[in-house]
């Protein structure tokens, strides 16, 4: 039996003129450039993706991508999706130039704030100053194309400026933030052999200044392909440790006496590698994912400009940390020409509202975050609107795990009518977009907007059919630019690439996520993720279908759920278990369990109803944010898990283990 999602969701928000929306502008470019008459999104939509050439070929000139050669092919349509397409063959560019294209000594850049420090605003002139400077002290320890600059760096001015500079020259940039426990930084930067290692002496959070050194000592004395650490005194007077060879940030900048006039940008093919991203791996070692230059760059100028209608005047803010690929994205908004808000440290420090009057105060434009950040907004109870003018705001951005439906509403009552909600989904796999906002398109309760342009994202049954109105698997049936280019040091076979993305179905990305397709207004609803999908007697469901139930009963006492299936020793089936985290001093009766399972069986079907409703200490998450439901599957079912660096709380998975209800 299928979810009970509403094909006519509740309109939250419509676009004052769909005209005068960048979507509609480039809807109306591409009709003039090919004689056609694409009427709708819709209709764009199924060109974007059936002609795949002239899509992206006509997005590089709107998007006003910058290279030194043409492409001689955009792409072989013969050449088949898991052979991993070589896009704009002969083009060559760089990632640094074409964020770098503003030379402004007006134009604000970046402007940096956050818990205990003070505000600094670098504009594009001085930008390029810092990343000439950083690039030619580079140069000056050898470091050429290719080689592996790593960061274990909060969301700072001289992470960008580090980033850009490595690009400049063709290195390959890796992040990781402060938050990341050493074992979590060591399973990534082992595998990559970085020469540089750029740091900080502290970082300040929730109130709090926290050492750093120690960390980066740990993680050093573990490199030894580390040739210079690189310190950078982001907390003032903090000594700390000393960290041997290292050199201060700004002693670093001062290498090179005699500079050149420009930045030596060199040009490279546009699948040179740009940035190295990994896995959540929540279990086992994290993939490392090889992203390109060129096509991350077409992409995500892409989703600002033509999706989000981003332009040199607005100014965007993303709460997040150099180790989520967010960071990524938001710093990639440099090659539009705007002005991007950098923020480190707790978004409730030193009140709720902290990030909202930031709004006010910088007149941001366009705001994202994560859905458990708006969450935890609605559930201290603070309300934006009460306090905060918001008059800039045009987009609220979510992403990281589904949006609830309950906070879609919390948005459009507490804190603007007038704006867009942007809940936008992808992943660290392609460092952007499969489905998300769109400036042209209304807003429906509960759904992401639509399929992005070029994404062709279909909903699979599990028989290589694509359905709509059906729960089902996401996948991808063509290729895009944005595709890694390999996984780092994988064998001749590539078999961590094809494991991880083509081991479903044949030539066709499987991408892990459950999804539901509304055929009336073709936008997307995440149902979670498919290894983590329940399948009690051959159902298939999210389990984002049981939060939106459990939501329901948070006044009742409950803190957080988690909800996993649980194999059946010697069948082919598995058992629905819900975890429920109780606040403090409240404990799980067997009237609200009953009560649970009721309204699961009402409002979604008899096969959702939890085999187990049990009380537990807490719930595993990453440092994203993420609910950990594979690792507790797995452990549940009774195999043997092995922590990854990336849990906020891995102690937490012990709790889980033999379970005297669950034991077989």
């Amino acid at each position: 039996m299928e979810p009970q999602l509403p094909v006519d969701p509740k309109c939250l928000w419509k676009p004052s003129n769909v005209e005068d929306t960048s979507m509609d502008r480039f809807r109306a470019h591409v009709n003039q450039k090919f004689n056609l008459s694409l009427a709708n999104y819709d209709d764009l939509y199924e060109w974007s993706v059936n002609s795949i050439e002239d899509f992206w070929s006509t997005t590089w000139d709107f998007t006003s991508m910058l290279s030194s050669t043409k492409a001689s092919q955009v792409l072989d349509t013969t050449v088949p999706m898991d052979a991993i397409p070589e896009w704009f063959k002969g083009a060559r560019l760089n990632w640094a130039e074409n964020s770098l294209w503003c030379r402004s000594s007006e134009k604000v850049a970046m402007i940096a704030t956050g818990e205990g420090h003070p505000r600094t605003e670098i504009t594009y002139a001085d930008l390029y100053s810092e990343v000439l400077k950083c690039a030619e002290a580079m140069r000056a320890m050898g470091i050429v194309a290719g080689d592996r600059i790593a960061a274990y760096i909060p969301n700072c001015p001289e992470a960008i400026i580090a980033m850009l500079a490595a690009s400049s020259i063709g290195a390959v940039w890796s992040s990781t933030s402060p938050d990341f426990g050493t074992t979590g930084v060591l399973d990534r930067f082992s595998q990559i052999e970085p020469r540089i290692l750029i740091s900080v002496n502290a970082v300040v959070y929730n109130g709090k200044v926290l050492d750093h050194t120690s960390k980066v000592n740990a993680v050093a004395h573990e490199l030894p392909s580390l040739e210079k650490v690189i310190m950078i005194p982001f907390v003032s007077g903090h000594a700390g440790q000393e960290v041997p060879n290292s050199c201060a940030w700004n002693e670093f900048l001062e290498t090179c006496k005699d500079l050149p006039d420009a930045i030596r940008f060199e040009q490279l093919p546009f699948n040179h590698p740009a940035f190295i991203m990994f896995s959540s791996g929540t279990t086992g070692l994290p993939k490392c994912i090889v992203h390109s230059a060129g096509g991350l760059l077409l992409q995500l100028k892409k989703e600002h400009v033509i999706h989000g209608g981003l332009t040199p005047d607005d100014i965007l803010f993303y709460y997040t940390t150099t180790g989520w690929m967010m960071w990524n994205w938001l710093v990639s908004a440099l090659s539009v020409g705007c002005t991007i808000v950098l923020w480190d440290g707790s978004p409730f420090k030193p009140s709720p509202g902290a990030l909202w009057e930031l709004v006010d105060e910088l007149k941001i434009t366009h705001f994202g975050t994560s859905a458990k950040y708006i969450q935890s907004v609605m559930e201290v109870g603070y309300k934006p609107k009460e306090s905060c003018n918001l008059g800039t705001l045009k987009a609220i951005y979510s992403t990281g795990s589904p949006l609830k439906p309950e906070s879609y509403d919390f948005v459009y009552r507490d804190i603007k009518e007038d704006v867009l909600l942007g809940s936008i989904t992808g992943g660290t796999d392609i460092c952007s977009l499969f489905a998300g906002h769109n400036v042209a398109l209304p807003v429906y309760r509960g759904e992401i907007q639509c399929r992005c342009l070029g994404m062709k994202i279909e909903a699979w049954d599990g028989q290589d059919k694509p359905v709509m109105g059906q729960s089902a698997d996401l996948v991808c049936t063509a290729p895009f630019p944005c595709m890694p280019v390999y996984m780092y040091k994988d064998d001749e076979r590539r078999s961590k690439y094809m494991n991880a993305y083509f081991s479903v179905y044949q030539h066709v990305w499987y991408h892990g996520d459950f999804v539901w397709i509304n055929p009336k207004t073709k936008g997307v609803i995440m149902l979670g993720r498919s290894d983590g999908t329940l399948n009690p007697n051959g159902v298939r469901f999210g389990s984002a279908e049981i939060y939106n139930v459990v939501d329901e009963f948070l006044t009742r006492g409950i803190a957080d759920s988690l909800c996993v299936g649980q194999k059946i020793k010697g069948e082919d089936d598995e058992r629905v278990v819900l975890f429920l985290k109780m606040k403090d001093g409240i404990q799980l009766t067997e009237a609200l369990v009953k009560e649970i399972k009721i309204k699961v069986r009402s409002e979604l079907s008899p096969r959702h109803v939890p085999a187990f409703v049990l009380s537990i200490v807490d719930i595993p998450y990453t440092i994203n944010g993420k609910k950990v439901e594979v690792a507790v599957k797995k452990i549940i079912s009774g195999q043997n898990v092995l922590p990854s660096g990336t849990l906020v709380n891995p102690e937490s998975l012990e709790l889980y283990k033999d379970i005297p209800e669950l034991r077989q």
